[in-house]
């Protein structure tokens, strides 16, 4: 196990330093590559803290939301209204718009929470924008830094006045194409969780507007229970 565990720390040792070296090799474009990359990562860290379900449409409280109507029925929804008021979830805050707002037209309800909504959905979607950016500019960076990179070898053969070398061309290069390939390692796993949040994203607002035209509709028609 402990051969195992050497080999396997050395061949991780072996791919930092063919990483580093790379990454030495790229030029100057590789640092505002380096820039997207830390950009990219700390949002998808973000954005996973931040679209749980648990802080945004837990179970429990959609099952409560869901079934509204007959807690007020029933007389025992003031437990629920003060968990609303506490507003810890996007749908608790949303939900208790609409229940401030009970007793008024279906219309004007779906006003309030509709305002309110709005700036959930803004919530939701903050990073977004960033990942966005990051998406589009490092492949653009990279190749950038390549085309710079082949303009500068070029350069320098013909005054050095060789060009029949292919050994050097080619190391030249491959070395031109770094910021290429890290520019796509850094677009790739940022265009799949781009996919996977913006899912997520449509997936709860679209839970979100299915709970709460149900609470509107409750709240339209309820009066407020007593507390």
């Amino acid at each position: 196990m402990s051969i195992l565990a050497a080999a396997t720390f050395a061949t991780s040792q072996g791919a930092l330093h063919t990483v580093w070296e790379n990454f030495s090799n790229g030029g100057n474009f590789m640092y505002p590559l380096l820039g997207c990359l830390l950009i990219g990562f700390t949002v998808i860290i973000f954005k996973l803290l931040t679209l749980r379900r648990s802080i945004i449409i837990p179970p429990a409280l959609a099952y409560e939301v869901d079934r509204f109507e007959q807690r007020v029925e029933a007389g025992s929804a003031e437990q629920l209204l003060e968990e609303f008021e506490k507003g810890k979830t996007a749908l608790a805050r949303l939900a208790s718009v609409a229940v401030r707002n009970r007793g008024k037209s279906q219309a004007d309800i779906s006003d309030a929470v509709q305002t309110t909504a709005r700036h959930e959905v803004l919530h939701l979607n903050a990073g977004m924008t960033a990942l966005d950016v990051v998406i589009t500019v490092s492949p653009l960076l990279g190749l950038l830094g390549t085309a710079s990179g082949l303009a500068f070898l070029f350069q320098e053969m013909a005054k050095a006045g060789d060009m029949s070398n292919t050994q050097i061309i080619a190391q030249g290069i491959a070395v031109a194409l770094n910021t290429t390939i890290f520019g796509l390692a850094i677009t790739v796993p940022c265009v799949i969780a781009q996919s996977f949040f913006n899912r997520k994203i449509e997936s709860f607002t679209t839970e979100l507007e299915m709970l709460l035209s149900k609470l509107v509709h409750v709240c339209q028609k309820a009066r407020s229970p007593q507390k």
